[in-house]
């Protein structure tokens, strides 16, 4: 099978020095610079959107995390790190992966973007698969919901999340260096973390230098829990890097990084001994066929200890190409691009030994072109493409070696009027799926998407948003090839060739209040997906489950919001929640969809004097027993955090010292959208303390 080659890359760069190179001197406002007081969070405009509309101004829900905020929030994987924020869970799978679950959707439903370029890993193939990002890296780390989504791919259902980052500099720095510096640990899995970034500049060019080492070791559960108080193998031990280099002008800037990461950590609830599981028709047979050579095996993977969990080693390499030029043809104000290209690897580790191997090299390109006003209307006009050339070697290469193509047309349009908003979207793609196996056919399919909403500020301080999007989702090619054990979701998967497109038809209705003493954010959401391709559960083994990919119509309803009341000039109070119920909408058989997360339901007090900030944090996730066939009930936890940080100047040197405890009660808790909940609780009480620098 064919490989992407390194022509491509330079054929990127040549696209973007094209129209950054007639750009002169440019010298960075006060209010852009990289680095502010540690807890200051501007205005946001939410970069996801492909109009840099305000937050106040976009027609479904959002989330921008940053600042101060984000350093509290901050935990070792990107999913744990937005799992507190309404409207979002994560797929928890012990200390080393977990990506976002948003409102019940997870997977290739929700789309992860470094600044607008996919970021291109293993993570939406399997749950035990980490998300190729730091945390600790993050600048501001946005969330978009429902339509919002349409312009980075009608698959991206669930949402997007677009991680913000400094590794190409879009302005000189106002200093000649300038940078942060922050060191944290946390208790329960005596974790230390270390991080650097500094920006320079002279002239025309701007160069970043960041990097990150963060260790840990098994992580301390909550009382009571049969297993003992530690998730055996839940360790994780990480390091990244990045190197970034621009050239900015007075009408835009051009630059490339390159980023290393490293990553090894543990994959808890692993069991060997359904590896000789089989389907016979849709029926799994396990044991009773296992030759002489697998007891041998077995035998000697005994004497040199089956508690071990597997290992994963990921070894990421990863090229980033951005640019933006203001002006650059009659009638259009502003282009924009962002490439990247990866080879990603990962190798799960037996005894020591690589059982299994994921190999992903993968590009994303994605250009957008932003008109002047055409009878009100303002718009970008864009076009992506991507290729993903995915294979895996060894005992579980259950998906045989796949190359998916996608090639994308979008559009996305404003009108003001008064009081009013409009906002309209159409996205258009094609995607070819060739895969290497004699028994299987290749796939092609195509879909169009479509969005339209309004938001009206039809009092001071008040808003209606409203929203209705109809997109389509193409099958991936593990949904179609898919074939053998899985053994981290304790599974036999098998893909389906005749899997057609999903049709998501959605409604988004939102009422805001955005300023005063009282705001709030209360949101209600109905999805009916056509055709909703899913993993169904044809029988059970001791846990273990043969899994067929199918189609069956499925409807998602739900409400989040959060009510904010100011007390005082010193407190004020935060009622916060989420729920979501998904089913089966065809009345056949149990309607239940797997691993819907729970309602939720939380008080946050936050007390700011002075240079400190305090917060006190009760939170209720409920009982889960709507569930699945073959699926558990979950019960239900309480939570209590506490957390305070510190703004002050240390040797002349802005910083911030944080302390955060988490689950105070040390609640035995476990997470109902977790593959391996029984086998990895969520952690017990634990204390995160740090210092950040800003200099």
């Amino acid at each position: 099978m064919s490989h992407p080659t390194c022509h491509r890359t330079p054929l990127a760069l040549a696209i973007l020095l094209a129209f950054g190179a007639q750009s002169g001197a440019y010298a960075q406002s006060g209010a852009e610079r990289l680095h502010a007081d540690p807890d200051s969070i501007p205005t946001v405009v939410v970069s996801a959107s492909a109009l840099g509309v305000l937050g106040d101004d976009m027609i479904t829900p959002v989330t921008s995390l940053g600042g101060g905020a984000l350093v509290r929030a901050r935990e070792s994987t990107l999913g744990e790190t937005l799992a507190n924020q309404p409207g979002i869970s994560s797929s928890h799978f012990g200390a080393g992966a977990s990506r976002p679950v948003i409102r019940g959707m997870d997977g290739p439903r929700v789309k992860i973007l470094s600044d607008g370029a996919e970021i291109q890993d293993a993570s939406t193939i399997s749950p035990d698969h980490a998300v190729g990002f730091e945390p600790v890296l993050a600048e501001r780390i946005e969330v978009l919901r429902g339509p919002s989504a349409l312009a980075y791919g009608g698959g991206a259902v669930g949402g997007v999340v677009n991680i913000l980052d400094r590794k190409i500099p879009t302005a000189m720095p106002e200093k000649a260096v300038e940078g942060s510096a922050e060191l944290r640990a946390n208790s329960a899995a005596r974790e230390k973390t270390g991080a650097v970034e500094v920006t320079g500049g002279a002239g025309n060019v701007a160069i970043h230098i960041e990097g990150v080492k963060r260790n840990a070791d098994a992580y301390r559960v909550g009382e009571g829990w049969s297993e003992g108080r530690k998730v055996g193998g839940s360790f994780k031990d990480s390091e990244s890097g990045t190197v970034g280099l621009s050239w900015i002008g007075t009408r835009g800037y051009l630059g490339a990084a390159y980023t290393k990461e490293r990553t090894e950590y543990g994959i808890p609830g692993h069991n060997h001994e359904f590896g000789s599981c089989h389907p016979h028709g849709d029926h799994l047979h396990c044991g009773g066929h296992e030759d002489h050579e697998d007891h041998e095996h077995e035998h000697e993977h005994d004497e040199h200890g089956a508690e071990d969990v597997p290992v994963v080693k990921l070894d990421s390499d990863r090229w980033d190409v951005r640019g933006e030029y203001r002006n650059p043809l009659a009638g259009f104000t502003k282009a924009r691009l962002r490439a990247s290209f990866t080879d990603y690897r990962h190798d799960e580790l037996e005894d020591g030994v690589i059982a299994t191997s994921f190999f992903n090299k993968a590009h994303d390109a994605r250009v957008e072109l932003e008109h002047v006003p055409v009878g009100g209307w303002r718009g970008v006009l864009g076009l992506q493409t991507t290729r993903r050339d995915f294979s895996t070697e060894g005992e579980e290469a259950y998906v045989p070696p796949t190359v998916t193509t996608k090639h994308a047309l979008f559009a996305t349009e404003e009108y003001k009027m008064g009081d009013w908003r409009f906002e309209a979207g159409l996205r258009h793609e094609r995607q070819k799926v060739d895969v290497d196996s004699p028994t299987q056919r290749d796939s092609k399919s195509s879909g169009t998407s479509l969005a339209a909403g309004a938001v009206w500020k039809f009092a001071p301080e008040y808003s209606l948003r409203a929203s209705v999007a109809r997109s389509h989702r193409l099958p991936s090619a593990e949904e179609l090839y898919a074939g053998g054990v899985h053994l981290a979701t304790a599974t036999y998967e098998i893909g389906n060739q005749d899997l057609s497109k999903e049709t998501s038809n959605n409604l988004d209705l939102t009422l805001r209040k955005f300023a005063g003493d009282t705001t709030f954010s209360l949101s209600a959401y109905r999805n009916r997906v056509d055709n909703y391709i899913y993993a169904h559960t044809l029988d059970s083994h001791e846990g273990f489950q043969l899994v067929e990919y199918a189609q069956r119509d499925a409807v998602f309803t739900g409400l989040e919001g959060e009510v904010r009341q100011k007390l005082s000039p010193m407190f004020d109070v935060t009622l916060f929640g989420d729920l979501v119920r998904a089913r089966f909408d065809d009345g056949e058989g149990n309607r239940h969809i797997p691993r819907i997360p729970a309602h939720r339901i939380g008080v946050r007090l936050n007390a700011d004097w002075q240079a400190w900030h305090g917060m006190v944090e009760l939170s209720r996730v409920g009982t889960q027993d709507r569930v699945a066939d073959f699926e558990s009930p979950t019960g239900g936890y309480t939570m209590i955090n506490l957390g305070t940080h510190y703004t002050t100047r240390i040797g002349g040197v802005p910083a911030q010292l944080y302390a955060r405890i988490n689950n105070l009660t040390d609640e035995l808790a476990f997470s109902h959208t977790s593959f391996i909940k029984a086998a990895a609780p969520l952690p017990g009480r634990n204390l995160t303390a740090g210092v950040r620098f800003v200099f």
